[in-house]
């Protein structure tokens, strides 16, 4: 069996000593070590993401695009052709709570009940939102709807969330 060069490896537990660079002009790596002569590389100035003048990365990718609302009110969407299959399950009566036993909604989330599908039987919806046709196919059909309020927004007269005013005063 011959040995090739691809066979050959240190021998096990070995170590070799790191190259010591610029240490006089004897041997490899003296002088200039290693960096050719002059020249921007050879003096140690360029920077980290340094790209030839050409405009950098981190300068490239936008900064700071678009808009997060701190005050928006994210609900949990519930169709009516979902209270429809869980009639039986929920007895009647739909609440947020009900609805998150029934796994359609996460817990201690807010409801909002949208018109999708129909309602055929008495429905009892406590919700934190409820569309005005969700509304109206509800009390069509015998039920009512309680709107829950939120715990930081004020109520108008007509025991919706006030929309207009001072956005801190709405809390």
């Amino acid at each position: 069996m011959t040995i090739k060069l691809h066979d050959l490896a240190p021998a096990p537990g070995s170590t070799k000593n790191r190259k010591r660079v610029a240490r006089g002009i004897g041997g490899k790596g003296g002088k200039t070590a290693g960096r050719g002569t002059k020249g921007q590389h050879a003096r140690n100035t360029v920077p980290a993401g340094f790209e030839g003048g050409q405009m950098p990365l981190k300068q490239r990718v936008p900064k700071l695009k678009g808009f997060n609302n701190p005050f928006r009110v994210e609900y949990s969407a519930v169709n009516l052709d979902t209270l429809e299959e869980l009639g039986e399950r929920l007895g009647g009566t739909v609440t947020p709570e009900s609805l998150a036993a029934a796994g359609v909604v996460r817990s201690n989330v807010f409801v909002k009940i949208l018109a999708r599908g129909t309602v055929s039987g008495k429905l009892d919806v406590s919700a934190h939102a409820v569309s005005k046709a969700a509304e109206a196919a509800i009390t069509a059909a015998g039920g009512t709807v309680t709107l829950i309020p939120l715990p930081f927004k004020r109520e108008n007269k007509a025991g919706r969330p006030a929309v207009k005013g001072n956005q801190f005063t709405n809390r």
